[in-house]
């Protein structure tokens, strides 16, 4: 692979709530996951930060998520999959309008935190996203975790995928991200900066347990919520244009 997508997820400031450095993550990724309001972020945030994506030339996609400002949607919530549908569409929707009316257009979508990983296991709830996806935006990929339930079945859908990996995440054996909390769950800075570059080299990484596993990601999530985060998304995309490749949106 000679060329790869950065994207980190932005736009999740709410009210006096300010969370990350959407400006300064810009500089470093090509592809902006924009909080659609349920799990995090605000209409007035949102469109500045879809106002900065387009003023530096970066790819606006939708994060939608749970209905869990409180949680931050990183919890599983039980969802019917005819409600979650709904408000996937909705959020979708809200992007849409706020990135248009700063002249820019929703090119992809990405499910949030619980979301993305619940419906990376559970069928019902991938059928609603993969239904919401075919019913509002069609034409638009969905990123996803390879190998996933909801890979699957967007793909019978119809609808076309965009591989993800992790570059500061340790990863489980089946190929699922090792959970937040659980000792060795994130990388140091040296090895998050090696494994992305192994992702775009190579089409692989090593899980916990010495396994190695065949992934040949479209695009790696950098996150940027904190000064650290951002030090380091800087560090992988300096390690990966050093090692000759190049950094540009799928999209």
């Amino acid at each position: 692979m000679t060329a790869i997508d950065l994207n980190s997820d932005l736009g999740e400031s709410f009210g006096n709530y300010s969370f990350g450095d959407d400006a300064a993550v810009l500089a470093s990724v090509t592809s902006a996951n924009v909080a659609c309001g349920f799990h995090a972020g605000d209409p007035r945030g949102i469109r500045e930060t879809c106002r900065a994506a387009v003023a530096a030339g970066v790819t606006i996609g939708a994060h939608p998520g749970y209905r869990d400002l409180a949680g931050f949607g990183r919890r599983f919530i039980d969802v019917a999959p005819a409600e979650l549908a709904d408000e996937v569409i909705y959020q979708i929707g809200a992007l849409q309008a706020l990135a248009r009316s700063v002249g820019g257009e929703v090119r992809y979508v990405k499910p949030h935190g619980g979301l993305y990983n619940t419906i990376a296991v559970h069928e019902e709830q991938a059928g609603a996203v993969a239904q919401a996806m075919r019913e509002v935006a069609a034409e638009l990929p969905l990123m996803v975790l390879p190998g996933s339930v909801i890979e699957r079945v967007a793909r019978d859908a119809g609808i076309e995928t965009v591989a993800e990996a992790f570059a500061d995440r340790a990863y489980a054996p089946d190929g699922t991200l090792v959970k937040r909390g659980t000792a060795g769950a994130i990388l140091a800075p040296a090895d998050a900066v090696a494994q992305a570059i192994r992702f775009a080299a190579e089409g692989a990484v090593t899980a916990v347990d010495g396994s190695v596993l065949q992934i040949a990601p479209d695009s790696i999530c950098l996150h940027g919520d904190n000064p650290a985060a951002i030090a380091l998304a800087r560090s992988i995309r300096d390690g990966l244009e050093t090692a000759g490749v190049e950094i540009r949106s799928f999209a």
